[in-house]
């Protein structure tokens, strides 16, 4: 996912800070003797850090329709029914085709041989062995690149982005949140402010110094692109990795999920290091031979991808229940450590706490761990769908008014340090409440403000309310989000401890509360965008995100 933080439009525009006072405790009862046993349970018996192992060491990357997310999607059955969570399910939705790849080898030979640093892009083929060929540097960015280039990439090797400048960073890579940034995070933006960085309604897009290209166009050309260089004859497309620096790679996809749409050739990102200087080398007329050995394989046989459903049931209200989510696919440059291996397995270990501990709940604690929230929230919002309601008619089905409440974790390995509450004025008291045994745990903040691009948004969209928590931010934007940097060494233990235990408390305290959580008014019918219909993403040829 990619975070993104913005005023709800039904939050106030000046709330205050929100601190926590033990006062606020004879509002709504928190049982601080269960709050003692799961913190005891989760920083001495921890085994999330186990379950990374075996999501991300073991496993390795879990692309959505992949084997790969299937092995993950076994492992964690398995690992639930060991823990004594023995309904476990898997549930599909239409999706497209799988990838997956198994080898990447890259080198410069001429003029002087050089190792290059990259992975191939999701949804491009192989090269059916190794490959050697002229590099050329071609940037496509608009259709009238393509005009301008037609007739000259055949049997080339061609890099289609532009350079980037890589400055010396006098920055730290990695942060925690400090009490100011936190005081910022409880107050709302100045009104009209846009939650991407631009004016609100601004088109993004086209090439640098050309007029933005509309949402419309993008997807247009990205197809028109991916066909482009298939009937080109080209033989490998490289992109330069679109953030990072130091060997990091950042990149997603470069063809298309969905059946039906074209297949560009071979597309892979490089270490921007290696993809300057060979742009510089042939700045100066010089010729750059250049290998690629990739294996990749598309699978088609079904369209369909799942989402795995799990369930410890309540006690007197078990047909009600409390969701705690996160999702399980992640992109193949590294093994989705921090994106997000991490949520699943501190709700994983949040489920575990639970049962270890023998305790009890009036409503029934389901876990969801998505598929598909990569391409676009596919797989939370198909349970949606299917479960609560769709949100371009908003009618309801039964179990709309049985779910109480959705907690989400997909903002890295940072600890949490407080709640969104997507605009619900409503529950910010209880919050306080359920959080304040968590204070010596440096959490501090409840704030109306939304945060966008992960699996709550799909039940806040149909009125239910859906909460991702705050997290420290950590390195998680400048080296591991979509990065051949995301594994488990970038994963802090003691931050999952801390996750597991606050994650615990609140399905507990949400499962045994009298009432459901207040919810905000339902939203009005909306159409729904199609799977992938977003905006291309940064790190991919045609932007099949």
């Amino acid at each position: 996912m990619r975070r993104r933080n913005f005023l709800s439009l039904s939050a106030l525009p000046f709330a205050a800070p929100v601190t926590f006072t033990l006062a606020a405790q004879g509002v709504e009862t928190v049982d601080l003797n269960v709050v003692h046993q799961i913190k005891t349970e989760a920083f001495n018996n921890s085994q999330v850090m186990d379950t990374m192992f075996y999501l991300c060491d073991v496993n390795g990357p879990r692309v959505s329709g992949s084997p790969g997310h299937k092995k993950a999607a076994n492992f964690v059955k398995t690992r639930l029914t060991e823990h004594g969570i023995t309904d476990v399910k898997f549930e599909d939705f239409e999706f497209g085709r799988g990838w997956q790849h198994s080898k990447f080898a890259a080198h410069m030979i001429e003029p002087a041989y050089s190792e290059i640093i990259g992975f191939p892009l999701a949804w491009t083929p192989g090269t059916n062995g190794p490959v050697r060929a002229e590099a050329i540097h071609a940037p496509l960015r608009t259709p009238a690149d393509l005009e301008k280039w037609k007739g000259k990439l055949k049997g080339k090797i061609v890099l289609v982005d532009a350079p980037r400048t890589l400055e010396m960073s006098d920055k730290p890579l990695g942060k925690r949140y400090a009490s100011d940034d936190l005081t910022q995070i409880a107050q709302a933006p100045e009104p009209g402010a846009s939650p991407f960085g631009r004016p609100a309604g601004a088109p993004a897009g086209g090439a640098a110094g050309a007029p933005p290209m509309t949402r419309e166009q993008m997807l247009g050309f990205r197809d028109k692109l991916n066909q482009f260089l298939l009937d080109e004859g080209v033989l490998v497309f490289i992109k330069t990795s679109y953030a990072g620096a130091g060997g990091a790679v950042f990149a997603s996809n470069g063809g298309p999920y969905q059946k039906g749409k074209p297949v560009p050739p071979t597309g892979v990102a490089i270490a921007a290091e290696n993809y300057n200087r060979i742009l510089r080398i042939l700045e100066k007329k010089v010729a750059v031979n250049l290998e690629f050995d990739v294996q990749a394989q598309f699978y088609d046989e079904t369209t369909k991808a799942f989402n795995v459903i799990a369930e410890i049931p309540g006690t007197t209200r078990k047909d009600e229940y409390v969701m705690l989510g996160a999702h399980l696919d992640s992109w193949q440059g590294g093994t989705g450590a921090t994106d997000n291996a991490s949520g699943v397995a501190v709700m994983m270990e949040a489920a575990r706490i639970i049962k270890a501990l023998g305790l009890k709940t009036q409503r029934s604690i389901r876990l969801g761990f998505w598929c598909g929230e990569e391409q676009g929230l596919i797989g939370s919002r198909a349970y949606v769908k299917d479960h609560l309601a769709d949100p371009a008619d908003m009618k309801t089905k039964p179990e709309h008014a049985r779910i109480t409440a959705y907690f989400n974790v997909d903002n890295g390995t940072g600890k949490i340090r407080g709640i969104y509450t997507q605009g619900n004025e409503m529950v910010k008291s209880l919050f306080n409440n359920w959080l304040a045994p968590f204070g010596d745990l440096g959490v501090s903040t409840i704030t109306n403000r939304d945060t966008g691009g992960t699996d709550h948004q799909s039940f806040d969209a149909v009125g239910v309310p859906g909460f991702q928590f705050i997290q420290d931010p950590m390195d998680y934007s400048t080296l591991t989000h979509h990065s051949n940097m995301d594994t488990v060494d970038r994963v802090q233990k003691s931050d999952l401890m801390q996750m597991s235990a606050i994650a615990a408390s609140f399905a507990y305290h949400a499962a045994n509360r009298d009432a459901a959580l207040p919810r905000k008014p339902m939203p009005k019918p909306r159409p729904q965008r199609g799977p992938g219909e977003g905006p291309p993403s940064p790190s991919s040829a045609g932007g099949n995100q």
